[in-house]
């Protein structure tokens, strides 16, 4: 009788077991992480990301849940994302890039959100202000978009006499008229005229180059879009074949083959939008959290690219690059 009882109690704490493991991996908080692009390419950044939520004491599998949504550039799909990550419902939203971030703050005026995004957040409709968000959603812009004029600055360093630029953009992107709103300001400011070539997805590409080499720039300037940086290499290694000089916004472009990039670093931005999560994890409210601009940006140079382009870094150039890769 004593050893049916014995049994009859194991068998109930087995039953039992699940069931408590299954409670509290349901108690753990959930950020729901909203991305534009590609897997591959937001590696570094997510890697970012869990460095800034383990500095507040947040890691992942032990004491906080991330559930990934990714587009991989359709950006069509990220309301429904967004949705299904409201309807969950998670803790908060990070999200990667201007579309994800749109589409979080359509989804829910409740939920925290937490953004990296290359715009203005105040022009997007995401914040108030900088210093005080007034919302549920606050992170840090890279500013990537008001780098124009120092990118072309860039560009008339390596080719002294350029007048015609093209510039690669995907008008799809929510940021891409603020974009090249700027850079066509700051070309006229340098008697440079502006030629925009526009990339929708992958089946677009060639035809985007053939647009490009027939109207013969002195130099490309590739915009900041989500779907461009996933394609990066293909993207380099075109420009290379029609030897262009091109100037990139983010450093994995120069790491892909790109001659010159030119912007903030990502993967420190997205380690301080972890810290900014696990600080809302904790109780801290987003509208109380300013957004965060970057105080630095990295010139990375790929003298490589230049060998096959025939051109000569300046020295002036050389000697201010954060990077110079071999």
């Amino acid at each position: 009788m004593r050893r049916r009882n014995v049994i009859a109690g194991a068998a109930s704490a087995l039953a039992v077991a699940p069931q408590a493991a299954h409670a509290q991996s349901a108690a753990l908080p959930v950020i729901g992480f909203l991305i534009s692009s590609t897997e591959e390419q937001t590696r570094p950044n997510v890697a970012g990301f869990r460095r800034g939520l383990k500095e507040t004491g947040f890691v992942e599998g032990d004491n906080v849940v991330i559930d990934f949504r990714r587009a991989e550039g359709e950006y069509q799909r990220l309301s429904a994302m967004a949705a299904e990550l409201v309807r969950r419902p998670v803790s908060l939203i990070a999200a990667q890039a201007p579309p994800a971030a749109l589409a979080a703050k359509a989804a829910t005026s409740t939920i925290p959100i937490v953004f990296v995004v290359g715009i203005d957040p105040i022009e997007a409709g995401l914040v108030s202000s900088l210093g005080r968000p007034g919302g549920n959603a606050t992170g840090m812009t890279l500013m990537s978009t008001a780098l124009a004029q120092k990118r072309l600055d860039m560009l008339r360093e390596l080719s002294p006499q350029a007048k015609v630029i093209a510039m690669l953009v995907n008008p799809v992107s929510p940021d891409a008229g603020l974009e090249v709103m700027l850079v066509r300001a700051a070309a006229q400011s340098l008697a440079i005229q502006l030629e925009t070539v526009e990339v929708r997805d992958m089946d677009g590409m060639s035809d985007a180059f053939a647009a490009i080499a027939a109207r013969r720039p002195d130099a490309l300037l590739v915009g900041t879009d989500s779907f461009l940086q996933s394609r990066r290499r293909d993207v380099c290694a075109r420009a290379l074949a029609l030897k262009v000089p091109a100037i990139y916004p983010f450093r994995n472009y120069a790491e892909a083959g790109g001659l010159i990039s030119y912007g903030t670093n990502i993967p420190n931005a997205y380690r301080q939008a972890g810290i900014y999560a696990g600080r809302i994890l904790k109780g801290e409210r987003p509208e109380n959290l300013p957004v965060i601009e970057p105080i630095s940006f990295e010139m990375v140079i790929n003298l490589k690219a230049a060998r096959a382009l025939g051109l000569d870094i300046p020295v002036s150039t050389h000697v201010r690059a954060d990077e110079v890769i071999e």
